[in-house]
């Protein structure tokens, strides 16, 4: 939507430590994950971490109240920005992204009392930090979907206003999401 960007901030925690084998899949998939996720329609950008290779981190990363430490001092979580609802839910659940997914539970916990996920708006142009993105998480979390904090399947747009996602038009961002991923690139 103009004037407002799509902002998700995405937390989990892994059933062992960051560097046990079962975790492996995780590690080897995600830099092609989020390769695909950044040549995604309606990607605009995301948070790296600090020390580590990749986008500069937006301030120091914070982890939420459910947090719950495994001995490495380490969670998964992500911060990004969208063009609107629509490109977001392509490029997480189709694709590169969606395969993960389907794997997660074979290294992520399963059951736990906070979401996996938050959504909201942001002005053009605004970087969310890790603490705004965690606060927003932690008020889904204690609150439920509001327009402040909300989730793919209660949305809101930057009014305030209920909104259902479209999924045939988000299926149709992920075909071109697709096509363009096996597009043979031309040689110059």
């Amino acid at each position: 939507m103009s004037g407002h960007w799509l902002a998700i901030y995405v937390f989990g925690q892994f059933r062992t430590r960051a560097d046990h084998p079962d975790v492996e899949i995780f590690h080897t998939s995600e830099p092609g994950v989020w390769a695909a996720m950044e040549r995604s329609e309606g990607f605009i950008a995301r948070s790296g971490y600090e020390d580590e290779p990749g986008p500069d981190s937006w301030g120091e990363q914070v982890y939420p109240k459910y947090w719950q430490d495994n001995g490495d001092g380490w969670a998964p979580s992500i911060i990004s920005l969208w063009q609107d609802l629509e490109t977001a839910l392509a490029a997480i659940y189709r694709g590169p992204h969606a395969e993960i997914l389907k794997k997660g539970p074979d290294f992520m916990q399963d059951h736990t009392d906070y979401p996996a996920y938050v959504l909201w708006w942001v002005p053009e142009n605004h970087q969310p930090d890790w603490d705004e993105a965690v606060d927003r998480f932690e008020l889904l979390g204690d609150e439920g979907p509001s327009p402040d904090a909300f989730t793919f399947k209660v949305a809101f747009d930057p009014a305030g206003n209920a909104v259902t996602a479209n999924g045939k038009t988000a299926r149709q961002i992920a075909e071109r999401n697709r096509l363009t991923a096996v597009a043979p690139r031309s040689v110059q």
